[in-house]
């Protein structure tokens, strides 16, 4: 379709009126209807903030400035920026994650807490040349998954247990068992100034409380080498009808997280004889120390694949 043009009338414009002052002037503007973009300055250069944002300045009878942004926030086909937490179920999973998001300014925080440890990246963490604040609201997360082998040892560790619950306790478990080496039988039993067992030794005492589960205890002694020494009135005492031995310490040899490297911890054995019954109970040796080195060696390993800063400890909470 042809552009149409406009021409000049040729009829007789209205003559102007007689007076035309400067509140007529004023009155006529506030009058005329329209819109106007226009940008409405930071002058007092808050922090944060850009220079300018546009507004739209309304005229007319309503007049009044209205932010752009409403306008078009409805058909936005993005967000702003990055926000919310992914939650990786490996380590794996985790270091792809921070691959493929992180910035120069990212970050890894690694909570230590040994019964619950977990790495978090950081992805919009603050700058680091200008120092400017970020939101700290995209994140990366992995709770470290602890087996349910390893669980079972830490729920029950100090807890005190009749004589019947610990022997088939200790069956079974006894796949999370192992002998000592030559270096951990000559370190643990001069440490702790007691006899280290081998699985084949606690299972030996399992049966033996078993057999005794009914009976009362009549005499418990501690031996020359550490070891105690239980004996019941009745006449079968252990399976071969002998008083039973009681190690102080014994080997796990367990994966704390699931499908995880396993490590060698050592267990202290307790018992406790009163009014003719035995209550037992185990405690794991500063697991702590072996758990708390697991998730450092992680943390290094995840500081070499992603090249950024880690840090022991918690971030800030997002506001």
């Amino acid at each position: 379709m042809a552009d149409k043009t406009i021409s000049e009338s040729s009829e007789t414009l209205p003559a102007a009126p007689a007076a035309f002052d400067l509140n007529t002037a004023a009155w006529l503007g506030a009058k005329a209807e329209g819109v106007e973009i226009a940008a409405l300055t930071n002058t007092a250069k808050h922090p944060g903030l850009p220079d300018a944002v546009p507004v739209l300045l309304r005229r007319g009878t309503s007049p009044g400035i209205e932010s752009l942004a409403t306008l078009f926030e409805p058909y936005r086909q993005f967000p702003v920026r990055k926000a919310g937490q992914a939650v990786a179920q490996t380590f794996e999973a985790f270091t792809n994650l921070t691959l493929r998001h992180q910035t120069e300014h990212s970050a890894i925080f690694a909570n230590m807490d040994w019964k619950k440890p977990t790495l978090t990246t950081i992805v919009d963490y603050h700058e680091l040349a200008a120092g400017h604040p970020n939101f700290g609201k995209h994140r990366v997360h992995y709770a470290f998954p602890l087996s349910d082998e390893w669980q079972k040892w830490v729920a029950g560790d100090g807890e005190k247990m009749d004589q019947g619950a610990f022997a088939w306790f200790l069956e079974d478990r006894v796949a999370e068992l192992s002998s000592p080496t030559d270096e951990e039988k000559l370190q643990y039993e001069r440490d702790f100034a007691t006899t280290i067992a081998t699985p084949a030794q606690l299972v030996e005492l399992s049966r033996g409380l078993q057999v005794n589960v009914e009976s009362k205890v009549k005499a418990s002694t501690t031996l020359q080498s550490g070891e105690g020494q239980i004996a019941w009135e009745e006449s079968h005492n252990g399976v071969d009808g002998k008083p039973l031995k009681v190690p102080g310490i014994f080997m796990l040899n367990i994966a704390p997280f699931f499908m995880g490297d396993k490590v060698r911890i050592p267990v202290r054995l307790r018992y406790r004889p009163a009014g003719g019954k035995v209550t037992w109970f185990y405690q794991i040796y500063r697991p702590d120390q072996f758990i708390t080195q697991h998730v450092r060696d992680v943390l290094a390993e995840a500081r070499r694949v992603t090249n950024l800063p880690t840090f022991e400890g918690t971030p800030e909470m997002a506001a």
